[in-house]
């Protein structure tokens, strides 16, 4: 065989695997769908964005009704408030009405405490 034949035939060897080589990578490149570089790292981007927004929906939810219950719970000391003030009130004029007919009040059931003391001045005078 002459040398010419033998580059010749190499050639066509080396053509003939390129060809299987590029049909192949045609047929596998069609089955998987091309990703380019960092769609993965996109998607992830896009999975914790949706986590995130959904954190922070119920975030909000919480809050609006954290709210609602403080509202709750203000009008409920204030009505309590009004009661309290309502009850010594009419205790002073109570024990107004026995002073001014000369008698004793009674004696509170139990120790006023101090921290109620502050607020109940005409007890012990």
């Amino acid at each position: 065989m002459r040398p010419e034949m033998l580059t010749a035939l190499s050639a066509l060897a080396v053509a003939t695997v390129t060809a299987i080589g590029g049909v192949a990578t045609a047929i596998v490149g069609r089955r998987q769908p091309r990703r380019p570089r960092g769609a993965e790292r996109r998607d992830d981007f896009t999975a914790v964005t949706d986590k995130l927004g959904e954190h922070i929906a119920r975030l909000e939810r919480e809050a609006e009704h954290d709210r609602q219950q403080a509202e709750q719970d203000r009008q409920r000391i204030t009505a309590q408030d009004f009661a309290l003030r309502y009850i010594a009130g009419w205790a002073r004029s109570l024990v107004a009405y026995m002073r001014q007919a000369q008698l004793e009040p009674p004696p509170p059931p139990q120790p006023v405490p101090d921290e109620v003391r502050s607020y109940l001045h005409d007890i012990g005078t």
